[in-house]
């Protein structure tokens, strides 16, 4: 009956979690790095073994790409409208095409660290006349590096505290202290960029 129970609760947080992640790429407030975290804190108890988590977290990520992708190609319009609509979503769009022609590799990976940022870019690939397979392989790439990332930070943390919720609340702090400080290098590269255009013009 413990292993039903066990196996039972391993499950919801697993799903939970994967289910965060797949959703973020849509809904981008959603805090899937907090769910991933507390699936690592609670993965002792249900004996959720943590490459099994990882490479869910990995899968749902990379899988929500491609569907977003996919749904922003078949409606490229409606895609262009929608970053049009929101105050600096269409300029972020154009600049990670620019940034994928030089970069591509730094560009998805760093986008998957940024709140908000894989949304746009998937919806700026989709829109794009340019086939997207070497994005595509870069975002399983990106994925990958992702959940190792999450999944090791909350491991880290569960074994340098002793309780659950110390453990929790320094995870989500060092996750957010790191997004933030990538936003903020993106945002004045961006910034840099639109000057350097501003002076070529």
């Amino acid at each position: 009956m413990s292993g039903v129970l066990a196996f039972l609760g391993s499950s919801w947080f697993l799903l939970a979690a994967l289910l965060a992640v797949f959703s973020d790429a849509f809904v981008p407030f959603v805090p899937s790095g907090t769910v991933v975290v507390a699936a690592v804190l609670e993965s002792g108890e249900t004996h959720t073994p943590l490459p099994v988590l990882a490479g869910g977290v990995a899968l749902a990520s990379f899988a929500a790409d491609l569907v977003l992708l996919r749904l922003a190609r078949r409606g490229a319009g409606r895609a262009r409208r929608w970053l049009e609509r929101r105050a600096g979503t269409a300029d972020a769009a154009a600049s990670v095409l620019r940034a994928l022609e030089r970069k591509t590799a730094r560009t998805v990976i760093v986008a998957r660290f940024v709140p908000g940022g894989r949304s746009v870019l998937d919806l700026a690939v989709g829109t794009a006349a340019r086939p997207p397979r070497r994005f595509i392989r870069w975002s399983a790439v990106s994925a990958t590096i992702w959940a190792t990332y999450i999944v090791g930070m909350g491991w880290l943390n569960e074994h340098a505290f002793n309780t659950f919720w110390l453990s929790f609340a320094v995870s989500c702090a060092a996750t957010t202290t790191i997004s933030a400080l990538v936003a903020r290098r993106v945002a004045r590269h961006r910034a840099r960029t639109r000057a350097e255009l501003a002076e070529a013009a």
